[in-house]
C-alpha cells in the first residue's frame, strides 16, 4: 500500500516561477511520501509530460505520483494511481479499467460518500476540505475536525485529510483520524519546501 503519511498536491500558480519539479524534489526531501499531479488548466499534453518529469524524479526515491480526475493521463504516463472526485468517472469503472496494484483515491466529504467509496473498490479517501482552504473553489462546506472523525468511524480505508492543514493543526487532524495529511500551499508557496514538509511530517 502507499504511505500516504505526508501527500503534497501540486499547484503551479503557487511555484512562483520556481520549476515544479525542483520544488516537488525538495518538498520528498523533507519527508512527502506521495505526490498528486494537480493541474486542472494544463492542456492533455502538457499535463502528460509534467507527469512524466514528475516520475523520472520520483520513481528512483519510491515515492509515487498519484494523477488527478485524469484517468488517461495516469494511464499513458504509467504513474501509480488516481485520484477521482465525486463528479469524475466512478471508482467501480477505474477499477475496471486498470490493471491490479494501480491505486485509487476518491473523495469524500459525508459519511455516505465515504462507505460509498469503499464499495467500490477504493484503496483511499481524501476527506475534502477539512478546513476551509483558498487553493480550490467550489468545494463542499468544511468537514471540520467532528466530520472528520465520523467518516473515521465509518471506514476502515486510509483517509487522507485535505484543506487547509498546516503545522499548527496538523497533530489535531491526525488525532482525529486522518492517516495522511494532503497539503498545497504549507508546502509550494513556502520559501523552503523541505523545511515546510519537514514540520508537516514530525
Amino acid at each position: 500500500m502507499i504511505n500516504l503519511r505526508l501527500y503534497l498536491v501540486t499547484d503551479d500558480t503557487l511555484a512562483r516561477g520556481r520549476p515544479l519539479p525542483d520544488l516537488v524534489a525538495r518538498a520528498v526531501a523533507g519527508g512527502v511520501t506521495c505526490v498528486q499531479l494537480r493541474a486542472k488548466r494544463a492542456s492533455s499534453r502538457a499535463m502528460l509530460a509534467q507527469a512524466r518529469e514528475l516520475l523520472a524524479r520520483l520513481r528512483p526515491l519510491a515515492v509515487p505520483l498519484i494523477v488527478n480526475d485524469r484517468l488517461d493521463i495516469a494511464l499513458a504516463a504509467d504513474a501509480d494511481g488516481v485520484h477521482v472526485g465525486q463528479d469524475d468517472l466512478p471508482c467501480r469503472e477505474v477499477r475496471r479499467l486498470t490493471r491490479p496494484g494501480f491505486c485509487v483515491g476518491v473523495s469524500v466529504s459525508t459519511v455516505d460518500e465515504a462507505r460509498a467509496a469503499e464499495a467500490e473498490g477504493a484503496d483511499y479517501l481524501g476527506v475534502s476540505p477539512v478546513f476551509d482552504t483558498p487553493t480550490k473553489a467550489d468545494t463542499p462546506a468544511a468537514t471540520g475536525l467532528e466530520g472528520l472523525r465520523r467518516i473515521r468511524a465509518a471506514t476502515r480505508l486510509p483517509l487522507v485529510a485535505i484543506g487547509g492543514i498546516n503545522p499548527d493543526n496538523a497533530a489535531a487532524v491526525r488525532a482525529a483520524g486522518a492517516d495522511g495529511l494532503a497539503v498545497v500551499s504549507a508546502i509550494l508557496a513556502a520559501d523552503d519546501p523541505a523545511a515546510a514538509a519537514r514540520r508537516l511530517a514530525r
